[in-house]
C-alpha cells in the first residue's frame, strides 16, 4: 500500500511540477528528481523501494517506444554514421576508459566489476534526452542525432554490463566474446520487433474500436521487451525497431486512431517520465544513507569517474567535428559551440540508476562483492553530475553560446510539405468520381476548403518581413474569431449537458467534434 500511495503521490506531483517548470523555464523531469530527493529526506516520508530489476521493465519500453515512435528508417538510414559512432563505439570507449580509470583509482575494485561500472555509466538516457534537450531550441540537427544516439546505446551498455557481472560473480574474466553477443542479440531483437509490428498491424485491422487499438500501441513495447529479454535478445532494440516499424506500416485512412493515439501517449509519456525520475530522486536518498560516512572516502574515486565521463564524451564529440562530422550531407557537430552542446547533452538516468542497483550483493560462494558501494556511489554521482547539472543550465548555455536558430528553416520545410500534400489533393479531387457526381458549386466550395492550406501558406515572405507581420496579424485574428465562436457553442453544449431531457452521451458527440474543430485550427 506504501508503494501504491508513492505513485499516486508522485503522479500528482508531476502534474504540479510540469506547472512550476513551464513558469520558470526549467525542465520538469530534473525538478521532479530533485524535489523528490529533498521530499525523500523528510522524516514523515517512508522508506520505500522498489525492485531494481522492475526499474528497467516498468519504464524503459513505453518512453523508449514514444520517443522512437518520433523517428523513422529513413532518419536511421542517413544517420547510420552517427549511430554506430555515438551508440556503439562512443559507449564502448567509456566502458573502457571509465574501467581503466576506477581500476586505478581504486585497486579494491575488481577489473570485472570495474567493466560493469564502466557499463552502467556509459549511455546517455533516451529518456533523459528527449525530455531535456527536446524542451529547449536546439536545432533539429543536433536533436536528431542525441535521439538517434539515446534509442540505441543502451543495448551496448546491457550487454556488456551483463558479461561483467557474470565475470564479477563467477571470479571470470570478460572476453571479445560480447561482440557476436551483442550482434546477435541485436539482430534477433530486431527480428523480435517486425514480428511485432506485424501482429500489431494485424490486430489493428480487425479490432475496429479506435480505443482498444491505441490500447494495442500500450501493451506491443511491454511484450516485446519481455519477450526479446527471454529469449536473451535485446529489448532496447526491439521496442526501437517495433515503435519505427509500426509507423512505416500507418495507414492513410487511420486518421482517428492516430489522433486517439497521440493524445493517449502524450500523457502517458508525461506522467511516466515524472514517476521514473521521482523514483530515482527516491532512489538517491537510500544510495545515501546506504553508504553513509564512507561517501567521504569515495570522493577521489568518484571525482575521477565522472570527470572521465564527461571527459570521454568532449573528446570523441571533438574528434568527430575534426574529421568533419559523422554524416556526409551535413557536418555534425559543425562548430566547437555544438561540440560543447552534445557533450552538455550527455545525460544519464533511468538505465544507469537501474543497473547500478542491480549490481550482485554477494558473490557466488555467498561472500560480500568487493567495491559494490563504490560502484553504486559512483553511478549515483555520475547521474547528478551528468544529468542534474546540464538539465538545469542547458537553457542558460544555449543562450551563451548564441547558436543559430533554425525555426525559420523548419516553418518553411513544413510550409513545403503542406503544399506538397494540398497539391495532391486537389489532384484527388479533381480525379474522384464521388467529387464528379457532386453539384459544380458545391465542387468548387470542396476546392476551396481543399485550398485553404494553401491560401494561409501561398508564400514564403523571408524576405518581406513586413507583409510576413501584416499576413501573420490577419490570420492571428481570424484565429481569435473563430476560438470565440467555437468557444461560445462549447459553451452552450455544456449547460445544455446539466438540463433535464438531454442525452449526455449525444451532447458529448456534439462537444468532441467542436474540440477536434478547435484544436486543429490553422495556425
Amino acid at each position: 500500500m506504501e508503494f501504491l500511495l508513492l505513485v499516486v503521490g508522485l503522479l500528482f506531483g508531476t502534474v504540479l511540477i510540469v506547472g512550476v517548470g513551464e513558469r520558470i523555464r526549467l525542465p520538469y523531469p530534473i525538478l521532479m528528481l530533485v524535489f523528490s530527493a529533498l521530499a525523500a529526506s523528510l522524516p514523515f516520508v517512508p522508506n520505500v523501494h522498489i525492485d531494481p530489476e522492475l526499474i528497467l521493465p516498468l519504464f524503459l519500453p513505453p518512453l523508449l517506444f514514444a520517443a522512437a515512435q518520433r523517428s523513422s528508417w529513413s532518419v536511421f538510414r542517413l544517420r547510420w554514421r552517427s549511430l554506430v559512432l555515438l551508440a556503439v563505439l562512443l559507449v564502448a570507449a567509456t566502458v573502457a576508459a571509465v574501467a581503466a580509470v576506477t581500476w586505478w583509482l581504486v585497486p579494491a575494485v575488481g577489473l570485472p566489476l570495474a567493466l560493469a561500472l564502466g557499463a552502467i555509466v556509459a549511455p546517455p538516457d533516451p529518456v533523459a534526452v528527449e525530455a531535456i534537450a527536446g524542451k529547449v531550441s536546439m536545432q533539429r540537427r543536433l536533436l536528431t542525432v542525441l535521439q538517434t544516439e539515446g534509442l540505441f546505446n543502451d543495448a551496448m551498455a546491457i550487454v556488456i554490463f551483463q558479461a561483467a557481472v557474470s565475470a564479477t560473480v563467477s571470479h571470470g574474466r570478460v572476453g571479445w566474446s560480447v561482440v557476436p553477443q551483442f550482434l546477435v542479440g541485436a539482430a534477433g531483437a530486431a527480428l523480435l520487433g517486425f514480428a511485432m509490428a506485424w501482429v500489431v498491424g494485424a490486430l489493428t485491422r480487425f479490432v475496429p474500436d479506435l480505443v482498444a487499438r491505441s490500447a494495442a500501441s500500450l501493451v506491443a513495447p511491454y511484450a516485446v521487451y519481455l519477450l526479446a529479454e527471454v529469449v536473451h535478445c535485446s529489448g532496447v532494440v526491439a521496442v526501437v525497431v517495433t515503435a519505427v516499424e509500426l509507423g512505416r506500416r500507418a495507414r492513410p485512412q487511420d486518421s482517428g486512431e492516430r489522433l486517439t493515439r497521440s493524445a493517449f501517449w502524450d500523457v502517458l509519456e508525461l506522467l511516466t517520465t515524472g514517476v521514473a525520475f521521482g523514483l530515482v530522486g527516491i532512489e538517491m536518498r537510500s544510495v545515501v544513507e546506504a553508504e553513509g560516512a564512507n561517501l567521504l572516502t569515495f570522493v577521489p574515486g568518484i571525482a575521477g569517474i565522472c570527470a572521465t565521463a564527461v571527459a570521454v564524451r568532449f573528446v570523441w564529440m571533438y574528434a568527430m567535428y575534426w574529421i568533419g562530422g559523422a554524416e556526409r550531407r551535413e557536418k555534425t557537430p559543425g562548430s566547437l559551440r555544438e561540440v560543447v552542446v552534445l557533450t552538455w547533452c550527455g545525460m544519464r538516468g533511468l538505465a544507469t540508476l537501474a543497473l547500478a542497483l542491480a549490481l550482485p550483493t554477494t558473490l557466488a560462494d555467498g561472500s560480500p562483492t568487493p567495491g559494490r558501494n563504490f560502484a553504486v556511489a559512483a553511478a549515483a554521482s555520475v547521474l547528478v553530475v551528468t544529468l542534474v547539472l546540464p538539465g538545469l543550465t542547458l537553457p542558460w548555455l544555449m543562450r551563451m553560446l548564441h547558436l543559430p536558430d533554425d525555426r525559420a528553416a523548419e516553418q518553411r520545410a513544413q510550409r513545403a510539405l503542406a503544399r506538397r500534400a494540398e497539391r495532391v489533393a486537389l489532384e484527388a479531387l479533381r480525379t474522384s468520381p464521388a467529387a464528379q457526381k457532386l453539384p459544380e458549386g458545391r465542387r468548387r466550395a470542396l476546392a476551396r476548403r481543399m485550398s485553404s492550406l494553401h491560401t494561409i501558406l501561398q508564400a514564403d515572405y523571408a524576405e518581406d518581413p513586413e507583409k510576413m507581420r501584416r499576413i501573420q496579424a490577419v490570420l492571428a485574428a481570424m484565429e481569435r474569431a473563430q476560438r470565440d465562436a467555437l468557444a461560445a457553442a462549447r459553451r452552450e453544449m455544456l449547460a445544455a449537458r446539466n438540463e433535464p431531457g438531454n442525452d449526455p452521451e449525444l451532447v458529448d458527440r456534439v462537444l468532441r467534434r467542436l474540440d477536434l474543430r478547435t484544436v486543429t485550427l490553422d495556425r
